[in-house]
């Protein structure tokens, strides 16, 4: 009886590591399922207005304030630089942030450093968000007392 399960197993797996069987609709890996038949490309994520603060990601965790101020600095004049850091190790959290004199200089910035490598890493620049208000943040229930 267990040679009647061993010898079975493989044919029920067989099915499922099989990309050529005439079942199969698409030639892909059949646990990738294919796309929604009305998915168009992704949607873009929304684009903050242009200001001279810029939200830089992708960075080392070797990367410092100064590095960053100086690569930055090539491009126009740097009010501020901040590279964000872990309050226990020290270390960036892969992100900061870069505060141009004007806006033209920061749209120079970023033309110069989007997709630019820094300390090894490919880093990403763009307009910075605003922060939201505080409070309620993404209409949170409040709890204790209003």
């Amino acid at each position: 009886m267990t040679t009647r399960v061993a010898a079975a197993a493989p044919r029920v797996l067989r099915r499922f590591f099989c990309t050529n069987s005439a079942s199969s609709s698409s030639p892909s890996f059949p646990f990738i399922p294919p796309p929604p038949s009305g998915a168009g490309p992704a949607p873009a994520r929304p684009t903050a207005e242009p200001n001279t603060n810029l939200f830089v990601s992708g960075l080392s965790k070797r990367t410092t304030t100064d590095r960053l101020r100086e690569e930055f600095a090539k491009f126009g004049e740097v009010v501020h630089a901040r590279v964000v850091t872990d309050r226990v190790s020290g270390y960036s959290k892969g992100f900061g942030f870069v505060q141009y004199a004007t806006i033209e200089d920061a749209a120079k910035g970023i033309e110069g450093m989007d997709g630019k490598f820094l300390d090894g890493w490919v880093i990403f620049a763009e307009y910075a968000r605003p922060r939201p208000p505080p409070g309620n943040v993404n209409n949170a229930p409040q709890y204790g007392r209003q």
